[in-house]
């Protein structure tokens, strides 16, 4: 598939929620300089702008670009694990047009000039859009606010100390004023540090038979209910990244009733596994928070279902072999899932906990909006990023797969469906199988 100032998708299915469309599998979409130019139902582009490239899309579905609001992309200072160039291929490969980049690099994005840096990189050798979370602390030490305003005209969208949680209640209370006049919301890795401790795994019955030091599921639960409640103090706006218990779930659909500033996600990893996947001592099942119980599966996947969930997002963290094949206790947490995502969500819509009206309201359309990004929708005059996608595809996951610089996944081994057989990103191809 080449790329044009003009072409027309034919012969394809498309869903986009935002503007009520699930159309049969004869529609056409028509891109003209980077934008969304049209949609037909009665195959009028490719008659009357014949001499436009045109696509075949027979067989697949055309789906609004989906938005990462998780991606640790390591650059700068971890290149070894992750480059913005290799992250954002990976995220195109798994039908990313859009990601948010977390800010625990080397150096920490803590200032404008780190963000920037960010930016002008994403810009020379980026495969997809790429938009800055800027820190919340200076080094993600907890201790001192980071330069959020200035951070704010350079770019970020929004404001986190990811990969480690923010102890201090009043530093949080204060990013919470600070951001709500920037218009920035906070997201908020909500695990109690003092109670996970040395723990590397969910505690409970599997922790116990291994002899590892567990993670009680209250640790998420405490420091998701104090945000809530700083959210309730300030008006300001607290995204839950990775939730994975039951009980912080239900602190977040009481917040949503009572009309805070409350949204949430869930990974695609503790929607498929639990702690009894560790068993193995597999690395590639260390992650923070940890996996949970079954108990916590199902109730991540009726909340995704009813709405208490509001979007998908991939948690990507590369790390390179050093940092995984070791003993588990001392492993780094975390695995890659940009380019597994998708097999992830047409699973579970086989399994019915998800529509097609909100598959791709999770992995689209929700975070965009949360995030107000001119994304997640292919509505006429909006940027052509898109991805088209073969559903009866089927494949073993293999580490040779990867884009990614990294092949730190939970899913090696596993038969997956589906297969992104290309993202379009402002009307260009930006992967094609």
């Amino acid at each position: 598939m080449k790329d044009s100032s003009g072409f027309i998708l034919k012969n394809i299915r498309l869903v986009d929620p935002i503007n009520g469309i699930n159309s049969p599998t004869n529609a056409e979409l028509w891109v003209e300089d980077g934008k969304i130019a049209g949609i037909s139902f009665n195959k009028e582009f490719s008659t009357q702008k014949a001499s436009l490239q045109q696509i075949d899309g027979k067989n697949q579905i055309c789906l609004p670009g989906f938005v990462d609001v998780h991606t640790h992309l390591r650059e700068p200072g971890f290149e070894y694990k992750e480059t913005i160039e290799t992250g954002t291929l990976s995220a195109a490969k798994g039908g990313f047009t859009s990601i948010l980049c977390m800010a625990n690099t080397n150096p920490v994005n803590d200032n404008p000039y780190v963000t920037h840096f960010i930016i002008s990189q994403a810009q020379k050798f980026g495969h997809v859009k790429v938009y800055p979370v800027g820190a919340l602390s200076v080094g993600l030490k907890g201790e001192k606010m980071a330069e959020i305003g200035k951070m704010k005209e350079a770019g970020i969208i929004a404001v986190s100390d990811d990969g480690i949680p923010v102890m201090n209640s009043y530093l949080m209370r204060k990013a919470l004023d600070y951001c709500k006049a920037f218009d920035l919301p906070i997201i908020s890795h909500a695990e109690d540090a003092n109670l996970v401790g040395q723990g590397v795994m969910h505690e409970g019955f599997h922790s116990n038979c291994m002899g590892l030091r567990g993670i009680p599921a209250e640790s998420e639960e405490i420091l998701v209910s104090r945000d809530i409640a700083l959210a309730r103090l300030t008006g300001g706006h607290v995204h839950f990244a990775h939730l994975s218990t039951h009980q912080a779930l239900e602190h977040v659909r009481r917040a949503k009733e009572s009309g805070l500033k409350i949204t949430c996600e869930v990974t695609p990893h503790h929607l498929v596994f639990t702690d009894e996947d560790v068993v193995g001592y597999d690395s590639n099942f260390k992650m923070a928070p940890p996996l949970r119980t079954s108990k916590d599966l199902e109730v991540l996947k009726k909340a995704l279902k009813d709405g208490v969930i509001d979007c998908i997002a991939t948690d990507h963290a590369p790390h390179a072999p050093r940092d995984k094949n070791v003993l588990f206790e001392f492993a780094a947490n975390g695995v890659i899932g940009l380019e597994t995502a998708v097999g992830v969500g047409l699973e579970l819509l086989e399994q019915g906990w998800l529509d097609w009206t909100r598959f791709v309201s999770v992995f689209s359309s929700n975070p965009a909006k949360i995030f107000k990004l001119n994304a997640g929708s292919l509505g006429k005059g909006m940027p052509a990023d898109f991805l088209i996608l073969d559903v009866e595809s089927k494949q073993v996951v293999t580490a040779d797969d990867f884009s990614s610089k990294s092949k730190n996944s939970p899913f090696l081994g596993k038969k997956m469906k589906g297969q992104v057989t290309a993202s379009y990103v402002d009307g260009k191809c930006r992967f094609e199988c």
